[in-house]
């Protein structure tokens, strides 16, 4: 009797060992769910930005890094910083006259390029204004906590601790300084143009330190600052 039992339980065994392994293969079969691409936002030198929808907004993840306006004229490249504070026409530059900086940071432009002559935003998309970067410190509860939550993590740009950072936005600021007389601040301040005037010679910016503080200040149309740009509306 034993033995039939031990018969009985080897054969059973065995046949589920046979359907499970069965389905299995037919598993592995399977074809693979696609994967969702994300959003992405072609200019018109060929770079391509993603996207984040932070609220009501949608934004570009990376800063800027075109060199021509959207109709295709080329965007002054500017490499002279005593002179830089001078120009009154559309002009980028790269930090420290680097193009790797210009990769990995985007350019810094001045106020003109952003707002006076050929358009610099890719099609349906713009410079947000003064009140669309307000709403965004806004909704991440104010200029007091903002900051950490719109920075990139880590210290591969930031200075060191960066330790409040969390991006919990999504909105990864970049720190890629500024440029006026000289280039200042690479690794401890975003400098955000808006496009909306405060005086005829200086324009309102979007400004997070490393201090976590992110607020709307003000600087000089020829300042050299990055560029992140907002959808329009539909």
């Amino acid at each position: 009797m034993k033995n039939k039992i031990g018969l009985f339980s080897l054969t059973a065994i065995c046949f589920i060992l046979i359907f499970t392994s069965g389905c299995k293969k037919e598993e592995d079969n399977t074809d693979p769910i696609p994967e969702i691409e994300e959003p992405r936002v072609t200019d018109i030198d060929g770079n391509v930005y993603h996207t984040v929808t932070i609220g009501t907004q949608t934004w570009m993840l990376e800063n800027l890094k075109v060199t021509h306006y959207r109709n295709g004229d080329p965007i002054t490249h500017f490499t002279n910083t005593a002179q830089w504070q001078n120009l009154t026409t559309g002009a980028y530059i790269n930090y420290d006259n680097n193009g790797l900086n210009g990769d990995s940071y985007g350019r810094l432009y001045n106020w003109y390029a952003v707002f006076e002559g050929p358009l610099l935003a890719p099609a349906g998309w713009h410079i947000p204004s003064k009140a669309e970067w307000q709403t965004l410190i806004d909704y991440l509860g104010g200029a007091a906590i903002a900051g950490p939550k719109l920075k990139e993590t880590g210290t591969v740009h930031w200075v060191a601790p960066n330790a409040t950072a969390t991006n919990e936005s999504g909105f990864t600021a970049l720190p890629a300084g500024n440029c006026w007389t000289n280039f200042s601040f690479l690794g401890t301040a975003s400098y955000f143009w808006s496009s909306t005037e405060y005086t005829d010679t200086w324009a309102y910016s979007l400004l997070i330190y490393d201090n976590d503080l992110a607020f709307i200040s003000f600087g000089e149309k020829s300042s050299g600052r990055s560029v992140r740009c907002i959808k329009d509306s539909e």
